[in-house]
C-alpha cells in the first residue's frame, strides 16, 4: 500500500513540474525578466524618459575614458541608424526592443545581439580594424525586416572625435 502512495505522490510531482516547463510565456518569461531585476525597462515608455531618450543614444564617452552605446531596435529600424566607435577600445553595447524581438547582427565579425522587448541586453564589443560594419536584424520581426539594418562606423582612435565625458558621438561628427 505504501508504494502505491508513493508512486501516486512522485508521479503528481512530475506532472505538476512538467506543466510549468511547457508555460513558457506564462511562467518562464516573466520569471526571467524578475530575475534580470535592473535590466528591466517598460518598452512602452522607454523614449520618455530613463537610459534610452532619444538625447541618450548613440556612443557615449565615460569618465573612465570607456565607451557606452545605447540603442532601441524597434520595428523596422534599430535607432540611432548610425553609430561611430574607436578601433581598438572596448565597447560597451546596451539596446532594448520597443516592440516584438529582434537580433542585432553585425557583419564580418561573430557579434549577434539578441533583443527583447522590456530586457536590456548588454554586448561586450571590441573592433580590430577600422571600417564599415553593416548591421541587420537576424530575428523575423514583420513585413518591413528585410530593410532593418543600421551601421557602426569604426573609426581610428586618432580620428574619435574629441568628448567630453557624457559627450555624444554620431556619424556626422568624426
Amino acid at each position: 500500500m505504501n508504494w502505491k502512495k508513493l508512486r501516486i505522490a512522485v508521479l503528481t510531482i512530475l506532472v505538476l513540474c512538467l506543466i510549468p516547463a511547457t508555460r513558457y510565456y506564462q511562467i518562464d518569461l516573466p520569471l526571467l525578466r524578475f530575475l534580470q531585476g535592473s535590466r528591466r525597462v517598460n518598452p512602452l515608455s522607454l523614449h520618455l524618459s530613463g537610459e534610452f531618450v532619444e538625447n541618450n543614444l548613440g556612443t557615449e564617452l565615460q569618465s573612465d575614458g570607456s565607451v557606452i552605446v545605447r540603442m532601441i531596435a524597434e520595428q523596422y529600424l534599430f535607432v540611432p541608424h548610425c553609430i561611430v566607435v574607436p578601433e581598438g577600445i572596448p565597447v560597451h553595447l546596451r539596446i532594448t526592443s520597443a516592440d516584438a524581438v529582434h537580433s542585432l547582427a553585425l557583419s564580418g565579425t561573430d557579434y549577434n545581439v539578441k533583443v527583447l522587448p522590456g530586457i536590456i541586453s548588454e554586448a561586450r564589443l571590441q573592433f580590430a580594424n577600422p571600417g564599415e560594419y553593416k548591421t541587420k536584424c537576424g530575428e523575423f520581426c514583420g513585413a518591413g525586416h528585410y530593410a532593418m539594418r543600421s551601421e557602426f562606423k569604426v573609426v581610428p582612435l586618432d580620428r574619435f572625435p574629441a568628448l567630453r565625458a557624457g559627450g555624444r558621438a554620431t556619424c556626422d561628427v568624426q
